[in-house]
């Protein structure tokens, strides 16, 4: 049996470890274009064609899966399996219909919730305490295929983007791994989705980026949880982005305190910037001031000209 795998980011790496090492014969991997990466826009090839690569399976990185040409390459390595994770493209009909056993996909929420491109960064902004692996049949619309088994993953208060990733990249390795062997006997019997439960999580723009300060603080905390290891959150200080990497968990204790307008600066320590927000205060302890690295509070308050009082805007 000839299994394709389709993925880009480190999400999808341990589903594809899992095919090989588990004795499937993976007969090529599709993914994205290597794009230059780093202020030297170094072209480097995504996490999934370096894992590829490693055990020595062919590679293809069609720009466009849908281009007739791109199709009639996957063809010839007659997949009876199409197996996807984050790949970063939705699939043609011509793509979908081509394997007897269908495509399945592995991704990363609870469906029909949070479907799209950043499942696992708004379910963190949105202050979910779940989320999950749903493995799916692919169809034509965007992650509306029905779905074969699911799996819940806690989000913890302290968990961030990166960690929620790897969390449910191993999460969904297994499932992978649990349904498999039943799959490859013949298509399974899947559960349609309910339509009307489905939400929505397009991949993240830098509006969402942007802190909004009369929101409440657990709001900008979950915002920030959500943004990092990848972009961060940001402010504005005297025009310049301010970004914020980490702040303290906020508790009722910081509700209600502190005056001024939110965004105000009401202290700069070691122990952190704390600044006002819509019900209260939040404590900032890691951030990056505009052209500088990111540093946490103890060296930035050693040498700022932030001072109390400023508005971040």
């Amino acid at each position: 049996m000839n299994i394709v795998f389709m993925g880009t980011p480190a999400f999808a790496v341990p589903s594809l470890e899992m095919l090989i090492e588990e004795g499937y014969n993976v007969a090529a991997v599709v993914t994205q274009p290597d794009r230059p990466q780093g202020r030297k826009k170094v072209l480097t090839p995504t996490p999934v064609k370096e894992a590829a690569l490693r055990h020595g399976i062919p590679v293809l990185q069609p720009q466009r899966l849908r281009n007739p040409e791109a199709v009639a390459e996957l063809a010839e390595y007659k997949p009876d399996l199409i197996v996807t994770a984050a790949y970063g493209q939705i699939l043609p009909k011509s793509v979908l219909d081509m394997p007897p056993l269908g495509c399945l996909n592995v991704h990363g929420s609870l469906l029909p919730a949070y479907r799209g491109g950043a499942p696992i960064q708004r379910s963190i902004i949105n202050g979910e305490k779940v989320t999950g692996i749903t493995l799916m049949y692919m169809a034509e619309g965007l992650d509306t295929g029905d779905m074969i088994a699911k799996v819940e993953v806690p989000i913890e208060d302290e968990d961030t983007a990166g960690t929620m990733f790897d969390k449910l990249s191993m999460a969904g390795a297994r499932l992978l791994k649990e349904q498999l062997p039943t799959l490859v006997q013949g298509k399974v019997a899947a559960e349609p989705q309910d339509e009307s439960k489905a939400t929505y999580a397009p991949n993240l723009t830098r509006e969402d980026e942007k802190i909004d300060w009369s929101k409440t603080s657990r709001q900008i905390y979950d915002q920030i949880r959500g943004l990092v290891p990848y972009s961060g959150g940001f402010t504005l200080w005297n025009g310049d982005v301010f970004k914020v990497w980490a702040c303290a968990k906020p508790d009722k204790g910081d509700q209600g305190k502190g005056d001024g307008e939110p965004g105000t600066v009401l202290e700069v320590s070691e122990n952190g910037i704390v600044v006002k927000t819509g019900d209260g205060v939040l404590t900032l302890l890691t951030v990056q001031p505009s052209g500088k690295k990111a540093m946490d509070a103890a060296q930035f308050a050693r040498g700022t000209s932030l001072a109390p009082g400023t508005v971040l805007t």
